[in-house]
């Protein structure tokens, strides 16, 4: 059962949106959603800027307008949260009432860097759901990295556009045989149970063996869900490509295992993962 909800809060204008995919999960299950924001020390990024050589980074003045920065970031950020809790009619809580079945929110503030903070907070939380961001968004990135590899929860990315239908009405499953795809299902597994629709996705490769999407259809019914199989094979764009593009014609949410690991907070995941994370047109929950 998911209770607890990790989202970052930035300041930015992915905020709003991922805020409403949270709460359209919170909503679900009548969970809570713990709203993050990192404050970023500007005292550490300069002594950081120092190291690397940033031949202006002492200058006189430079901390005074990082904190003047960082304080107009909180602010929209803080800002940004309150209306939209107060859009929302969510209520505000530190701890669970008796009873609970609305969702609610808590705002929370950390200094330092934002990655590690996301790790902290996403290891205790049910689900993490973090927008993607740009292309050329850094700090989006090392966030979404953070929270896939080093917290061992699943998450949730909303896709580019609001989804036509609710997000757990229609469920693809991205399948091959590995433990990355096995961990998603069981994570899944909570929105599995009020889908409508299943359907289990693969793109056959040479060294696949057919049955393998079947077994997991069976366990699937076990569980009480009905699931039927799609097999595709590669398209001229290959199988990243193929795969999501079955699945937004037939789904509202995408599950996947993220394959990959992380060095020096670059992209080195498979390409299937990297293109599900740049720019995956439905919402996406992926587990490593």
């Amino acid at each position: 059962m998911i209770k607890t909800i990790l989202v970052p809060a930035t300041g930015n204008t992915n905020d709003v949106p991922t805020f409403s995919a949270a709460l359209q999960v919170a909503r679900l299950f009548a969970a809570h959603l713990d709203v993050l924001h990192v404050r970023l020390d500007p005292i550490e990024i300069v002594v950081s800027m120092s190291a690397d050589g940033g031949g202006g980074a002492l200058a006189p003045g430079l901390i005074e307008q990082l904190e003047q920065d960082v304080r107009m970031r909180e602010a929209q950020a803080r800002r940004m949260f309150a209306e939209f809790c107060a859009r929302e009619n969510l209520n505000i809580a530190a701890a669970p009432p008796v009873g609970a079945i609305k969702p609610s929110a808590q705002w929370h503030v950390e200094t330092g860097q934002e990655p590690l903070w996301m790790t902290s907070y996403g290891i205790i939380a049910d689900l993490i759901v973090a927008a993607r961001g740009g292309s050329d968004d850094a700090t989006a990135r090392s966030m979404l990295e953070a929270a896939l590899l080093h917290t061992g929860r699943p998450l949730l990315i909303p896709g580019g556009v609001a989804p036509s239908t609710a997000l757990a009405e229609r469920i693809a499953i991205a399948w091959k045989p590995t433990p990355q795809a096995a961990r998603a299902v069981a994570s899944a597994l909570p929105f599995l149970a009020r889908a409508k629709e299943i359907v289990v996705i693969t793109v056959e490769e040479e060294e696949s063996r057919r049955d393998d999407p079947d077994r997991l259809v069976r366990s699937l019914a076990w569980h009480g869900f009905a699931a039927t199989v799609e097999r595709l094979k590669p398209g001229p764009h290959g199988a990243a490509e193929t795969l999501l593009a079955a699945a937004s014609a037939k789904a509202s949410l995408l599950v996947m295992g993220g394959y990959g690991h992380s060095r020096l907070r670059e992209w080195v995941f498979s390409g299937f993962t990297k293109r599900a994370l740049a720019a995956a047109p439905l919402p996406v929950l992926i587990a490593h």
